[in-house]
């Protein structure tokens, strides 16, 4: 193997596996900054050694070893001064610190990434800091890929990264998974960190680009992770059914031109079945797991309503409605309605859409958000309005900050200043 495919082969191994290496060597040291600072050097070691000696047969453990080894090293330096000093200060007491480091790696290597995430999750940080620094830690993604995926220049990223680990560590938040009083809202930002990964890979919120797929296919290895490391959390596996299916769609969603296509006129034929089965396996979980449907699983059954349909004409929009209308009961939000709005008007008309999403022009929360006016622009052409449309639809391309989502957007308030009903 030459040199290019090896540095290939690290790359791929450091995507997959950094992550526990990470988490096993925060469960040693307790500090998820020094983890990670351990764990590059093993990835160093292993930059140096495996172009000539060749790629180990299990490389997350040889990174995980070199890391544990120069763990020890450093500890046992530490152990050496602190002896040092209690040596001169005599009879000071101190007492050294002896790490069981056999003690420490017999804990399972789940148990530390789930550790590994929730702490990488924790709500002292920003959610913009925390997907940013689960994306560095779970992910094993660089500095200047998440820079890149968020849109904003690496030092900024880099700086984000710091201050987060920083963060961490001036509150002292412990490397652990809350005890089960918190775990529920704490798992509740983990979730929400999966989702927010996911959503700006799916509908990219500003850039050329409508999809990052390489940002939904991290996150739906995140939420994998957390069904195996918590098979008993029916909101995980809801989460795991809605990205799966909504991910089963995503070669439908741009045409060969990279312009957006909705999901109205996608060719279903395109659409991932497996993942659609793997959605739909993990929404059975969540139904089976769950007292009462949470958000995320009252999304994922909204999600196999479309997934179901063959053709647009099969979709079931009065259950998705139904759903909506649970969903806006369970987590209540401007964003639920108008998506209710939109699946009420497939399922009673237009007009009956439009008495709903009309009121929602007058909420704050959606002063800036373009999908109001793209809904309502789209009502009133359903309704032949087409002038007003234009209007919405106009308004909807200034607020958004994605490119690909702006032309499509003007193209409908071209065909309805026009006079005619949007061509796509």
């Amino acid at each position: 193997m030459g040199v290019v495919e090896v540095n290939r082969t690290i790359d791929a191994v450091w995507r997959i596996e950094s992550g526990r290496v990470i988490a096993a060597l925060a469960g040693l040291v307790r500090d998820v900054g020094w983890a990670e600072e351990l764990a590059q050097d093993a990835l160093v070691a292993a930059l140096e050694q495996w172009p000539r000696v060749g790629v180990p047969a299990n490389p997350g453990a040889w990174l995980t070893t070199v890391g544990k080894r120069r763990a020890i090293d450093a500890l046992r330096r530490r152990q050496v001064q602190q002896r040092k000093v209690a040596e001169l200060g005599r009879n000071l007491g101190a007492e050294t610190f002896t790490p069981d480091f056999d003690a420490a790696f017999e804990e399972r290597i789940e148990d530390d990434l789930l550790r590994l995430i929730f702490t990488a999750c924790h709500p002292v940080l920003t959610p913009q800091a925390r997907a940013a620094l689960t994306l560095r830690m779970v992910g094993g993604l660089k500095t200047e890929e998440i820079a890149r995926a968020f849109l904003v220049p690496e030092a900024t990223m880099a700086q984000r990264i710091t201050r987060a680990k920083r963060t961490l560590t001036e509150a002292r938040v412990p490397f652990e998974v809350p005890d089960a009083a918190e775990r529920e809202n704490r798992l509740a930002s983990v979730l929400e960190v999966s989702y927010l990964i996911f959503n700006e890979g799916y509908a990219a919120t500003a850039g050329d680009d409508w999809l990052r797929p390489a940002l939904c296919e991290d996150a739906l290895r995140l939420v994998r992770i957390l069904q195996g490391l918590m098979p008993d959390e029916a909101e995980v596996h809801g989460l795991a059914a809605l990205l799966e299916i909504q991910a089963s769609r995503t070669g439908a969603r741009v045409d060969a031109d990279g312009e957006p296509v909705l999901l109205m006129e996608q060719d279903r034929r395109r659409w991932d079945q497996l993942l659609i089965r793997r959605g739909l396996a993990a929404l059975d979980r969540a139904r089976a797991a769950a007292g009462q449907a949470g958000p995320y699983t009252l999304q994922a059954e909204i999600a196999a309503c479309h997934a179901r349909a063959h053709t647009p004409e099969e979709t079931d929009w009065a259950r998705i409605a139904a759903n909506y209308a649970q969903l806006a009961r369970v987590a209540p939000s401007p964003v639920v309605e108008l998506n209710r709005a939109v699946a009420v008007s497939f399922a009673e008309g237009p007009a009956a859409g439009l008495t709903l999403a009309r009121p929602l022009a007058d909420e704050p929360a959606l002063a800036r958000y373009h999908l109001l006016p793209a809904v309502l622009g789209d009502l009133l052409a359903r309704l032949g309005r087409y002038a007003e449309a234009a209007a919405e639809f106009t308004r909807a391309a200034e607020l958004t900050g994605n490119l690909r989502e702006r032309t499509l957007l003007r193209d409908r308030a071209a065909d309805c200043a026009a006079g005619m009903p949007p061509s796509r």
